[in-house]
């Protein structure tokens, strides 16, 4: 299926992206890229890229990745984000698509199949600005594999457009110039939240992206301080606990968002209080995009997105919404408040019953946490037949697993007590802040 419309095509079709040519897209300590050079680089690298009907964009530079997602699409092509891009996930997606071919910024040791390295020197070429066809298949984006094996989830690009208008709708009111907002993200932009908020958004809104991806605390202070004003930084749980547990003075921000995991509420509020600014968590999932949003420090309650609407189920919810084609299904479930607005409780898979007993691996998970000493850690089952295992590890230099187990013990019944438990340097989370279950159970095996 051609992105790009062509004539006697029925689908209606849109702009790549919006907005005058002079408009930044993309800044970092540089200075900024007006969208019309932009495009040319897109036209530009369009013209060098080979045949094929999918390719896996590896870029690590987020503008390279914008660049390189622009012009894929432009050759009627669809963009493969695998979860992760390890050698052995790009390798599975590659088997999955023998027709790609990946494409990078950078050397890559092993180099995949296939691999295109963009230049250092990005060509450009003239011309208008592409329409793209409602029903293209742009992206296929994977889930992360923390609850298994990864699943593809398909994206069109009138998908993707209706949903970045609600991602906007909904953020619109954080920045108080309506024309301009400056977005720091230390996602990727392969990740479908990076995706939303990293690529979308400024190729569809008044939004401008920093073109790196910052990780360390001092990463975060640098690439805000080369933003411009309302300033607002897209993260996660854990990008945002580091920033908390530093010393690294940040500019002004307008606000933070948050996602991929829940969001302690004094992290949020400490968070607020700390940088004079509004951290919103929002809500969505790979199959579904954003959904819906809430302050966290103040509200346990999300508010779905303007025509969102979310249904319980016996084993889970059921999400209506705009930019979906049909409901999708999601695992956690929710009781729905006659407002329409919806608090989580839980994961189906996360429910445990032993002995009569019930509770919930992610209770557990934050009763681990909330242990003095305990960093990070996570409380899982493992597979086998019968009652399942319930394991736990914990990143806790100054404690060993005895005293954890200790003080586990008077917050949980002893039937779910995780044994085995162990004490690692660290868990192997992704670039999310998300934790592969083959990964974990791996890590287990070999402490």
């Amino acid at each position: 299926m051609s992105a790009v419309i062509q004539p006697g095509a029925v689908a209606p079709a849109t702009a790549m992206a919006s907005g005058d040519d002079a408009r930044a897209i993309v800044f970092d300590g540089q200075g900024a890229v007006p969208l019309g050079r932009f495009m040319a680089q897109v036209r530009g690298v369009a013209a060098t890229l080979p045949a094929g009907c999918h390719a896996i964009n590896l870029c690590e530079d987020r503008y390279r990745f914008l660049v390189a997602f622009c012009a894929v699409a432009l050759r009627g092509q669809t963009s493969l984000l695998p979860p992760s891009r390890a050698p052995a996930a790009v390798d599975e997606v590659l088997a999955q698509h023998p027709d790609s071919y990946c494409v990078g910024d950078g050397p890559l040791s092993p180099a995949p199949a296939r691999y295109v390295q963009l230049p250092a020197m990005l060509p450009e070429r003239d011309g208008a600005m592409p329409l793209i066809a409602d029903d293209a298949l742009v992206a296929v984006g994977y889930t992360s594999g923390s609850t298994g094996r990864p699943q593809a989830n398909p994206k069109t690009w009138g998908s993707f457009r209706r949903s970045t208008a609600q991602n906007l709708a909904a953020l619109a009111d954080l920045w108080a110039d309506p024309g301009h907002a400056c977005v720091v993200a230390t996602v990727p932009p392969q990740h479908m939240y990076g995706m939303e908020m990293s690529v979308l958004l400024p190729l569809l809104g008044p939004v401008a992206v920093h073109a790196a991806r910052p990780f360390f605390p001092e990463d975060v202070a640098n690439a805000l301080h080369h933003a411009q004003a309302p300033r607002v930084l897209v993260t996660t749980p854990v990008h945002l606990r580091a920033l908390l547990a530093s010393d690294v003075s940040l500019p002004p921000l307008r606000a933070i968002v948050s996602a991929t995991a829940p969001l302690p509420a004094e992290h949020a509020a400490l968070a607020e209080a700390r940088y004079g600014c509004e951290v919103r968590e929002v809500f969505g999932s790979t199959e579904t995009c954003v959904i819906a949003r809430r302050r966290t420090s103040c509200e346990t309650a999300w508010t779905p997105l303007p025509g969102v609407r979310v249904t319980p189920q016996p084993d889970g919810a059921s999400v209506q919404a705009a930019h979906l084609s049909a409901p999708v299904a999601l695992a956690d479930l929710v009781e729905v408040h006659a407002d329409g607005s919806f608090e989580l409780r839980g994961r189906n898979a996360d429910l445990l019953e032993i002995a009569g007993k019930r509770a919930s691996l992610g209770d557990m998970t934050r009763k681990l946490l909330a242990i003095p000493g305990v960093e990070d850690g996570v409380v899982f089952q493992l597979d086998g037949e019968g009652v399942r295992r319930i394991a736990a590890l914990a990143v806790a230099p100054s404690l060993d697993e005895a005293a954890i187990l200790a003080t586990l013990r008077r917050a949980i019944d002893p039937v779910f007590l995780p044994r085995p438990l162990r004490c690692v340097p660290r868990l192997p989370r992704n670039e999310t802040g998300k934790l592969p279950r083959e990964v974990l159970v791996a890590l287990l095996r070999d402490a």
